[in-house]
């Protein structure tokens, strides 16, 4: 059993940084890819990036490529999501996931494990 606990949300202004943290309770965390998804007020909860086990491998939502940054420390168990020029459009709850397949996935549907979410709010 995985638990994922996410840390860094707030409120930040439109074109501000976060930088969002995902620690992982299990030693075989190092093993599996994970994602970031984030459900905004009203909408479906969508893709927002993906690495691979290694960290050798990235996939990003065309909404944010170019301006996050996915990346991960085995050591510490975390994954991270850095957040640059951010758009008062990814006001949402950001989620990590990590999945027990090993390649890359967009889909809620692929992922085993799910955090309980934190808040990002981006003022214009």
């Amino acid at each position: 059993q995985v638990q994922l606990v996410e840390s860094g949300g707030g409120l930040v202004q439109a074109g501000g940084s976060l930088r969002l943290s995902c620690a992982a309770s299990a030693r075989t965390f190092s093993s599996y890819p994970m994602g970031w998804f984030r459900q905004a007020p009203g909408k479906e909860c969508e893709f927002v990036a993906a690495i691979t086990w290694s960290g050798g491998s990235t996939l990003y939502s065309d909404s944010v490529k170019g301006r996050f940054t996915i990346f991960r420390v085995s050591a510490k168990n975390t994954v991270y999501l850095q957040m640059n020029s951010m758009k008062p459009e990814g006001t949402a709850v950001y989620y990590c996931a990590a999945r027990t397949t090993q390649s890359l996935a967009v889909t809620l549907e692929d992922y085993r494990y799910w955090g309980q979410g934190t808040q990002v709010t981006i003022s214009s």
